[in-house]
């Protein structure tokens, strides 16, 4: 049987502390063609993070050993940029600041539409546009 990672979709961790919520999300993911691994505290997160390289994360705030606001501060001070979008029941406005000037790039509250989280998953694993080359400069052109 194949990894899930062995698939051809955009890779993403889902740090979930929840066993159903993480089936949940893995298992919708998977359906639409993302390659998922998952984590059930922050500190296995990190780790994943530190060994793999992912298009995304989902991370949720409310975790043993190391809540999503510490997964986020070490991501900042280790200069980890997977694109994070959080996703808890906590939806109080300073947690939402909180987890944005942090460095999370959206975050969505449970209980969450199926085709919602597709939409920002999708957004959230798309990659940058790249950037254009400045023109070459161009010599004038001599008149004969």
């Amino acid at each position: 049987m194949a990894s899930p990672f062995e698939a051809q979709g955009p890779r993403v961790l889902v740090v979930e502390d929840d066993p159903m919520m993480l089936e949940l999300i893995c298992t919708r993911l998977s359906l639409a063609g993302y390659r998922t691994m998952h984590a059930r505290n922050g500190l296995e997160g990190l780790d994943q993070l530190r060994d793999m390289k992912f298009d995304g994360m989902i991370l949720d705030i409310n975790m043993p050993r190391l809540d999503g606001f510490g997964v986020l501060r070490q991501m900042r001070i280790l200069g980890n940029r997977t694109p994070t979008m959080v996703l808890t029941a906590r939806n109080q406005g300073a947690d939402v600041q909180q987890a944005i000037q942090l460095g999370a790039r959206d975050f969505l509250s449970k209980p969450f539409e199926d085709q919602k989280l597709l939409a920002r998953v999708a957004r959230l694993t798309r990659p940058a546009p790249a950037q254009r080359p400045a023109p070459a400069a161009q010599a004038p052109s001599r008149l004969i």
